[in-house]
């Protein structure tokens, strides 16, 4: 997904696109530092995964936990949630066919089984797959969970016209997905899922899809009966399988949540229900939420805020135990165009490039934006720490006089003396526009010819999203996070020929050799693919070098003082809520 899908608070350092440890002695919290990486994940998918997930010691019941949250979802219908802070509040009531159970010690994921028994079972040509369920699951309200509800849900995410904002990849993928638009304007008579019976699903595909389990984690897969489907509506009573349901939503202010009755906990690998209720308040004033949480005074020290804390604030944390740190599912890249710039220029854009006075510049935060040394985050399985000479996410860069004389140097040697370099940005933005004469300077001390066009704001997105825009540097995505904890989110999408085509291309990057390479990692298991990828990530770099690797995003958020295990998920880079108690009900 790309950074439109992120509910992050520093719009402005990404400039042409909007956002996304050791358990503490005293708070029962786990805080896995930004800055410590860790390992190569040895397993991504565990299907024999069973419910009821493992107690977590000294965890008590009851009690409202209370969500001052300084940004607003747009949506609760679980078709159309793609935000992660929707898709982490969604956990909290919707079950889907798979979901990710986060590794006690290091936090990182496996897929499991969710309302699915396994985690489906592909036909011989990768065209079909069929996922048992799991029977006697019920809704909030005791009726039964049948095969047709989870076929209905997914007939009703053709509906884009009026589900516009959630995932498309069964459009792509699942078969007649391009004719097909909904059961409201194409009828229930879709050759794209079909139910043998009450407990078993089928889902046909146009062509191979083998990520589908990952896909099959996000909010749309949860059962919808049709005779519950309000259309627009849906969202303000949802039919739910979570531990917990919908007592109010007011959309823009307020979601009420209480237990569900009908959850049943020995078919869950993943939730508890460990608080009574929850309370989110949308539309807080982020420096008062965050104040608030804390100061912990009252009531508040119930609450948690999961926005990044503002900068501002860090003189005023007394105890770190209060901030929930981790990896997140993102980087954040400088890209270069490599069909217009040759890549041993590409090589001196790199060396010339000012990053620590950028990142001083943007605002970064090291607690939530660790630099950046490879293209897939520290979260997604497969990641392996390395660094090329160069590429560490840190450094002068051309602000060294000896370093700006040498990359002047070697342009000349290459004939290359005062290649134009030219990028887009926000002339109503403020920290675009420092940027922007930070860049201009240093690379015109390197060399380089600059040409820095200046656009509003507003239709910024719209020039750095053309993959064609006569600029050479900084087209999107020059940020991307997973869809679903895997490189097949990552490399197929961003670095083969046809990203071009398809508008997501980093780097613009056209070699069949690359193409081959990434069809052979994607067509592995996902446990092989694991040993794979970070080889093909750090061969992108060595041998094309389209993007300069500037950070990855993690999670700095604050929490109340009496909130128990509030850990990071680095599958949404958000505090994970399913796993949440409060220390004294």
């Amino acid at each position: 997904m790309q950074w439109k899908r992120i509910t992050a608070v520093a719009a402005g350092v990404m400039l042409a696109v909007a956002a996304c440890g050791s358990p503490s002695s005293n708070s029962g919290n786990e805080a896995g530092g930004s800055g410590d990486l860790g390992g190569a994940q040895v397993k991504a998918i565990d299907a024999t995964a069973k419910g009821p997930a493992k107690e977590i010691d000294g965890a008590k019941k009851g009690g409202t936990v209370t969500v001052l949250s300084d940004v607003t979802p747009d949506t609760f219908d679980p078709t159309n949630i793609y935000y992660t802070d929707g898709n982490q509040i969604g956990k909290l009531i919707y079950r889907a066919l798979t979901q990710y159970k986060l590794d006690p010690a290091s936090g990182k994921p496996t897929l499991v089984p969710d309302l699915a028994e396994d985690l489906g079972t592909k036909s011989a040509d990768g065209l079909s797959w069929t996922f048992k369920l799991k029977k006697g699951i019920k809704y909030q309200d005791g009726s039964p969970v049948t095969a047709a509800d989870f076929a209905y849900s997914i007939k009703r995410s053709f509906a884009h016209d009026l589900y516009d904002a959630g995932p498309t990849y069964q459009i792509q993928f699942f078969k007649d997905g391009d004719k097909y638009k909904g059961p409201y304007a194409s009828g229930d008579n879709y050759a794209g899922v079909e139910t043998p019976d009450d407990s078993t699903l089928v889902i046909h595909l146009a062509k191979k899809f083998d990520d589908l389990p990952f896909y099959a984690a996000f909010p749309m897969f949860t059962p919808i009966p049709k005779a519950k489907d309000t259309k627009k509506n849906y969202e303000q009573r949802p039919m739910t399988t979570g531990p917990y349901q919908v007592t109010s939503y007011t959309p823009g202010t307020e979601l009420k949540l209480a237990k569900n009755p009908n959850w049943d906990p020995n078919t869950d690998p993943v939730r508890y229900q460990y608080p009574d209720g929850w309370d989110f308040k949308f539309a807080q004033d982020t420096i008062k939420a965050q104040r608030q949480v804390l100061a912990s005074a009252g009531p508040d020290a119930n609450a948690l805020n999961y926005s990044n804390l503002d900068v501002s604030l860090l003189p005023e944390v007394k105890d770190q135990s209060q901030l929930v740190k981790g990896p997140g599912p993102c980087t954040q890249m400088y890209t270069m165009d490599a069909r217009k710039i040759p890549l041993e220029v590409r090589k001196l854009i790199a060396k010339a490039h000012p990053t620590d006075s950028w990142r001083k510049v943007a605002g970064l935060n090291p607690s939530d934006s660790p630099p950046a040394s490879t293209i897939l985050p520290p979260a997604v399985p497969g990641f392996e720490k390395y660094e090329l000479p160069g590429l560490t996410g840190t450094g002068k860069g051309a602000e060294d006089d000896a370093v700006a004389a040498e990359v002047k140097s070697e342009l000349a040697k290459l004939g290359k003396s005062n290649f134009e370099l030219s990028w887009y940005y926000s002339i109503d933005d403020k920290i675009s526009t420092q940027v922007t004469q930070l860049r201009k300077q240093v690379y015109e001390k390197a060399g380089f010819k600059v040409r820095a066009i200046g656009v509003p704001k507003a239709k910024l997105r719209t020039f750095v999203g053309d993959q064609n825009a006569p600029v050479n540097i900084g087209k999107t995505p020059a940020g991307w996070c997973s869809d679903w904890p895997s490189g097949t989110s990552w490399f197929p999408v961003l670095f083969k020929s046809d990203a071009i085509e398809l508008g997501n291309s980093v780097g613009q990057l056209q070699d069949k050799a690359l193409d081959a390479e990434i069809d052979r990692v994607s067509a592995m298991t996902p446990d092989e693919q694991l040993k794979e990828w970070s080889k093909v990530d750090k061969m992108i770099l060595e041998k094309y070098l389209p993007v300069v690797p500037l950070y990855y995003t993690g999670t700095n958020s604050p929490v109340g003082k009496n909130i128990g295990h509030a850990v990071n998920d680095m599958t949404q880079g958000l505090p994970e809520f399913t796993s949440i108690y409060l220390k004294q009900p």
